[in-house]
C-alpha cells in the first residue's frame, strides 16, 4: 500500500473516531490565564463541534473571554491495547458565540435535539446556556504507538505522519563523584 493511501485511511479513521462519544475534553483559559479543564456534550456539523454550555459554569466565561480553546477525544482506558498509546485526537479551536437570533442556532440546536432527546427541549429554553461554535484550525491524531499525525489545513484535509520527531533513548552518564571539601 502507497504511503499516500495509507494516510487516507488514517485521516479516516480519524474523522470516525469521534463519533463513538457523546462528549468532549475541553481546555480553556480564564481571564487570569489559568487553564481549566472540564468537558461537555457536543454535536458536529460541517467540521465545527457545538457545545450548549451553561453560565454557571466555568468554560462558559472561558470561551466567551478567550477564543483559543482545545478539545480532546480520548480511548477508555478499559478498551485501550496500552494505557501509555490511548488512541486519541486533540483539536486547537477558536470558539465564537452563536447567537440565539442566528439561524444557525435553531439549526445546530435540533441536531442537539436529534442527538439527545426530548431534554433539549427544557434545555434550549434556559437563558444561562449559550451555544458555541469550536472550530479546529489545527490538531493531532494518535492512533498508538508510533501512530501519531498532524493535521492541518482547510477543515483538517492534511495529514502528516510525525515521524521525523520520533522517540529516542536516553544516552547513559557517568557519574562523577563529588569532591567533598573537609
Amino acid at each position: 500500500m502507497s504511503d499516500i493511501r495509507a494516510l487516507q485511511i488514517v485521516q479516516e479513521e480519524c474523522k470516525r473516531f469521534p463519533q463513538q462519544f457523546k462528549s468532549l475534553i475541553l481546555g480553556t483559559v480564564n481571564a487570569s490565564g489559568r487553564p481549566e479543564a472540564s468537558y461537555a456534550p457536543y454535536v458536529e456539523k460541517d467540521g465545527v463541534y457545538y457545545v450548549y454550555v451553561s453560565e454557571l459554569s466555568a468554560h462558559t466565561a472561558n470561551l466567551a473571554g478567550a477564543a483559543r480553546n482545545s478539545i480532546l477525544f480520548i480511548e477508555d482506558e478499559n478498551n485501550a491495547k496500552h494505557i501509555f498509546a490511548r488512541q486519541r485526537l486533540t483539536l486547537d479551536c477558536t470558539a465564537a458565540e452563536i447567537a440565539r437570533s442566528d439561524e444557525r442556532f435553531q439549526e445546530v440546536m435540533d441536531i442537539f435535539r436529534l442527538q439527545f432527546g426530548s431534554f433539549m427541549d427544557m434545555l434550549s429554553n434556559l437563558q444561562d446556556f449559550h451555544l458555541f461554535a469550536l472550530t479546529p484550525e489545527e490538531g493531532g491524531y494518535v492512533a498508538g504507538f508510533a501512530k501519531a499525525y498532524r493535521l492541518t489545513g482547510t477543515q483538517l484535509s492534511e495529514i502528516q505522519h510525525r515521524n521525523d520527531q520520533g522517540h529516542s533513548k536516553s544516552v547513559p552518564t557517568t557519574r562523577t563523584p563529588h569532591a567533598s571539601a573537609h
